[in-house]
């Protein structure tokens, strides 16, 4: 068991949150009991995931998505409602990172999906390792096995490592040397990827205009899910957690298609 207070100030401490310009609360968001042997983590905060926490008895929820998002309606009703009342009414704390853990060097989403998928970090296209949120680096030996890569064989990589099939725009037909990526809905990130001379660039969704973009940069482009590009860094946190303080971890996966 560990102090609530306790644990939300370790979670702090690893992943900086004052450092980040976010769109949403970083830290605990809604506070339940002050001792904490159950961490439940997930990617959102959903109905379904806070349904999963009541069954296990979980003290606490883990989220890379939670709530009170810029220009959120404030008013606690309808859907909002029904969560919050799921977590006070069982004594429930939901902690959530957004842009930190994208961020975080070891444990972060883009650290982790890297790790997956067998990429070799060069560092960031906008900023420093530990707060730039697009990163730069090679295929690596676990993917490439002195093999050229091209557009469609990381396509098909991948699909293989997240077990679901990316939309691909390809935008050239050369040896693929340098990778760039950002987890989750970051398709505008593409312009910081070509500055930086990748010749791919991975992310969780697309938009319309990103197809253009990608063609006429040159740049091969791959949605590989918002979902399932976010799954591994609220993992790795709730891993380090319970190796370090003696708490129980479980994560739990809500399919999401997006």
């Amino acid at each position: 068991m560990i102090a609530r207070d306790r644990l939300v100030n370790v979670c702090d401490e690893l992943l900086c949150p004052e450092g980040f310009k976010d769109y949403t609360v970083n830290g605990l968001q809604v506070a339940g009991r002050e001792r904490i042997g159950r961490v439940m983590s997930g990617v959102t905060a959903c109905q379904a995931l806070l349904d999963e926490a009541v069954r296990w008895e979980a003290d606490l929820v883990l989220v890379h998505h939670g709530y009170f998002w810029k220009n959120e309606p404030v008013t606690i009703t309808g859907m909002k409602r029904r969560r919050l009342a799921t977590l006070l009414g069982s004594d429930i704390n939901l902690l959530a990172y957004h842009l930190p853990l994208d961020a975080h060097q070891e444990v972060g989403n883009n650290a982790q999906l890297a790790a997956k998928l067998g990429f070799q970090v060069l560092g960031c296209a906008d900023g420093e390792l530990g707060t730039g949120l697009v990163w730069l680096g090679t295929p690596g030996e676990a993917m490439a096995r002195g093999v050229a890569i091209d557009s469609r064989a990381l396509g098909r990589h991948l699909s293989r490592q997240l077990g679901r099939e990316p939309m691909v725009v390809v935008g050239h037909e050369r040896r693929i040397e340098r990778v760039a990526w950002c987890t989750g809905g970051a398709q505008e990130m593409i312009g910081l990827a070509y500055d930086a001379g990748a010749d791919a660039f991975i992310s969780g969704e697309i938009s319309e205009r990103t197809t253009h973009l990608a063609r006429e940069m040159g740049i091969s482009y791959y949605a590989a899910g918002h979902h399932a590009t976010e799954r591994y860094g609220v993992q790795a946190l709730g891993e380090w957690l319970a190796s370090h303080h003696g708490i129980e971890h479980r994560f739990v996966d809500i399919d999401n298609p997006a």
